[in-house]
């Protein structure tokens, strides 16, 4: 038979009002027990009333009544699926108030206020901005470098949960708390990690930050998390991964930790963003001469055995690095020409573009041209110039090109020479080798993404996104593409989920 619950609610409100303590302690512990079966306005009347308690009591660090309301208010919080009552709590000033509780309690309150605040901060993005502007990050911190073992998870992934706020970021290296961070981003729940290494992405754009994560272990934790990660925390940390991989310095460290495989499953994994982000990596670890040498037989592995997607996007990576000057011959010598060109006949429209715009750039070099032509690229190539797409008539029109000014290879195409794309592409590169001349033309998709000075292997296209970084090795520019995701408030009434 279910409560009456207004009655519930006033009796309540009257033994907290005029009750003796051993009253109140047993009207707060049957409201905990009961928030999990009263309609969502019941708790929520009584969020004031619990915060008000707790204010006052807050002085009294004996009262056994401290615990028990902090208890009740996590209990309420984790009511409903849209962390409304979370929101509740912090608005009404008790997330303050558990903030000043905290330490000042003994072992067993704080562990309580602790598990409160693990919840509000989950459930409710602006409770981490309350936590933030009321000392919380200072408190936490100081509990972390307190060691604090029987709470240090519940420390450390409220931590994560923090670092999601822009000021708290500032805050941690201030702090010195960037260690804890690291740290948070190697134990814990997946989401807490995940949390984690977004933002030590976000704090490795700049490179002092980026050379203190890498002193602290940062990269032997982010490739734990490509290893284990799901789906989405794969992509953090590749993303992440990425950023760090802004500094030369660290290209070998990354490589030799073994992210080269683990970037390739990116690139064969469901996720675009993950593609993306892979792409980018294998362009700056490419680099290295050595590094380039492993790339290309993953890539060449995939153009294989992977499937449309993955085929695309490792030749969209062959694309940027036959860019590179020294990494021509690598391609070469890899096995990828032959592939790249039987994918020209892909039924893939995406695949065949990557591909065409990959054999267009490799056809700036003599040596590529003759294998090329030995694979049988050009007449593919020349049915690709009546294609209804524009793109790949505009990558075979530029490749038609490089072959017709090559004079070992200028009657295998001497057909196309009135094809309107033919001359079309032609025009367009003599104004930009005209405006010019001491350059070297590398590739129209260059100039068509980027609208930069056309010089080979200087400028391709990326996408780390949204926050600008430097690289100081070959011009390039990167960026870090943050990666959204949402906290499921069910899984704070997980069983898997400790609380």
């Amino acid at each position: 038979m279910n409560p009456n619950w207004e009655e519930s609610l006033n009796h309540f409100e009257r033994m907290i009002d005029s009750g003796t303590e051993s009253m109140r302690i047993k009207a707060v512990i049957k409201l905990s027990k009961l928030s999990n079966q009263a309609p969502e306005y019941i708790p929520s009347q009584t969020i004031p009333i619990l915060s008000n308690l707790i204010a006052d009591d807050s002085s009294n660090n004996s009262s056994p009544l401290q615990g028990l309301v902090v208890h009740c208010l996590k209990c309420i919080a984790r009511q409903g699926d849209d962390g409304r009552l979370a929101t509740e709590i912090g608005q009404s000033g008790a997330l303050c108030s558990i903030l000043r509780l905290l330490p000042q309690s003994n072992a067993s309150v704080q562990k309580i206020c602790l598990k409160c605040i693990w919840c509000l901060v989950n459930l409710c993005n602006e409770n981490r901005l309350i936590v933030a502007m009321n000392g919380g990050l200072e408190i936490i911190v100081n509990m972390l470098s307190s060691s604090m073992d029987g709470v240090r998870r519940y420390l450390l992934e409220i931590l994560s949960a923090l670092s999601l706020v822009r000021v708290v970021r500032r805050g941690l290296v201030s702090l010195g708390g960037l260690r804890f961070l690291v740290e948070a981003a190697r134990v814990g729940n997946m989401l807490s990690r995940e949390r984690a290494c977004q933002a030590i992405g976000l704090l490795g754009i700049t490179r002092r930050v980026r050379r203190m994560l890498v002193d602290l272990g940062v990269i032997d934790v982010l490739m734990e998390l490509l290893r284990v990660g799901d789906g989405a925390l794969k992509v953090v940390a590749g993303n992440t991964l990425g950023v760090i991989l802004a500094n030369i310095d660290y290209i070998d460290l990354v490589a030799q930790s073994g992210a080269i495989p683990l970037f390739a499953e990116l690139i064969q994994g469901s996720e675009s963003v993950g593609q993306e982000i892979a792409e980018d990596a294998f362009c700056l670890l490419a680099v290295g001469e050595a590094n380039a040498v492993v790339i290309a037989e993953h890539l060449v592995r995939i153009l294989r055995e992977g499937n449309a997607e993955s085929k695309a996007a490792a030749a969209n990576v062959f694309w940027d690095l036959s860019g590179y000057k020294h990494t021509v011959p690598v391609i070469r010598n890899s096995g990828a020409i032959p592939l790249l060109v039987e994918l020209l006949s892909s039924q893939s429209n995406e695949v065949r573009e990557t591909v065409s715009g990959a054999i267009a750039q490799l056809s700036y070099s003599q040596a590529d041209r003759e294998a090329l032509n030995e694979s049988g690229a050009v007449p593919l190539l020349l049915d690709l110039l009546h294609d209804d797409s524009e793109e790949l008539k505009d990558n075979a029109a530029e490749a038609h090109i490089n072959f017709f000014d090559d004079t070992l290879q200028h009657e295998t195409i001497s057909q196309v020479v009135d094809h309107p794309s033919f001359r079309s592409m032609q025009n367009r590169l003599g104004r930009i080798r005209g405006a010019s001349d001491n350059q070297t033309v590398s590739s129209m998709r260059q100039m068509n993404i980027d609208q930069a000075e056309p010089t080979r292997g200087i400028y391709r296209r990326s996408s780390f996104g949204l926050i600008e970084a430097s690289m100081q090795t070959c011009s390039m520019t990167i960026f870090l593409k943050v990666v959204h995701f949402h906290f499921d408030s069910s899984l704070i009434k997980s069983k898997n989920i400790y609380i």
